[in-house]
């Protein structure tokens, strides 16, 4: 039996949802080592502890934590999200989050809105993926907002840096993403019971021989908003983001024959995070019903790799 199910079996006091984050923030150990992973086998005659940490506070308190603002007004603020810092409370990451900075930022009046656990979050930015992200700071703001992202009327593009590249310049990557059956951490492209989504993209650079580049930079635009969806994508297109931990793999690098070429594979190589940054948001005011465009420029990690690849390109 997979130890998710066989805890779930066994503490019925605890619910799925709730076994399945301690497995993953470390708090299951047989004879001592730290399992992680709920698709691992239960054997007979093994002996499993629980280490159930006691309650939090459901409601999220106010963290001074620096935030890179870009807009803020009485309905909203609009922030870029580093990458590193996780959105919202959760299973292995209680606090320090940017939930936790906005209700230190905007004031207790926050902590209500759109529920204790999340407030004023409509939509998500994985924790490794940088860039723009609007939080709501009243009821009127919210209902609006989460209905534009349910409408898909939300302008969202991201800039991604993938493993070779697509031989088509532009096109749509279709395909219904839902739990991946072997591995329930992660997402992937399934045949039944997954969700519709759509992803937009278009090749903007490529990095190396023009016959097979070794990497490039592509543009990536949402018609819908599911977990994980463009590094889930990408990686079924058969080019991963650089970087990405779950859904990548490495490019074995050709022989560097100039000190430019050795800094970009290196660069490639040793990039600490999914290459994906949020660069546009656009969305209707909720007040206003002004329409509103942002951008953000890449941050320095990004910048880094792409001025390292370009060294691959031929004089």
């Amino acid at each position: 039996m997979r130890l998710d199910r066989f805890l779930a079996a066994s503490l019925t006091d605890l619910s799925r949802s709730r076994l399945e984050g301690l497995i993953e923030a470390g708090a299951v150990a047989l004879g001592g080592k730290t399992i992680r992973d709920g698709n691992h086998r239960v054997k007979p005659g093994e002996e499993y502890s629980v280490r159930v940490p006691e309650p939090r506070a459901a409601k999220p308190q106010g963290q001074e934590i620096p935030l890179t603002i870009v807009h803020e007004d009485k309905d909203l603020i609009v922030v870029e999200k580093p990458a590193g810092l996780v959105v919202h409370p959760a299973a292995g990451n209680p606090d320090g989050t940017l939930v936790n900075a906005l209700i230190a930022h905007c004031g207790e009046s926050l902590a209500g809105i759109g529920g204790e656990a999340r407030p004023g979050i409509v939509h998500r930015l994985d924790k490794d993926t940088s860039g723009l992200l609007v939080a709501a700071k009243n009821e009127r703001a919210i209902k609006s907002l989460a209905k534009q992202f349910a409408n898909h009327t939300i302008e969202r593009a991201y800039n991604a840096m993938v493993w070779g590249a697509p031989r088509a310049g532009d096109g749509i990557i279709e395909g219904d993403i839902g739990r991946n059956p072997f591995d329930r951490k992660r997402m992937a492209v399934v045949r039944g019971g997954g969700k519709v989504a759509r992803t937009r993209y278009r090749v903007i650079e490529t990095f190396g021989d023009p016959a097979r580049p070794f990497a490039s930079l592509i543009e990536c635009r949402l018609e819908t908003g599911r977990t994980h969806q463009i590094r889930v994508h990408l990686t079924h297109l058969g080019h991963p983001l650089i970087g990405d931990p779950s859904y990548g793999r490495a490019r074995q690098t050709p022989r560097a024959k100039t000190d430019a070429e050795a800094k970009a594979y290196a660069a490639a190589a040793e990039f600490p995070r999914q290459a994906l940054h949020a660069y546009v948001l656009g969305f209707q005011h909720p007040g206003t019903h002004k329409q509103m465009r942002f951008e953000s420029p890449w941050p320095d990690d990004f910048s880094a790799l792409v001025k390292a690849l370009r060294g691959l390109k031929k004089p």
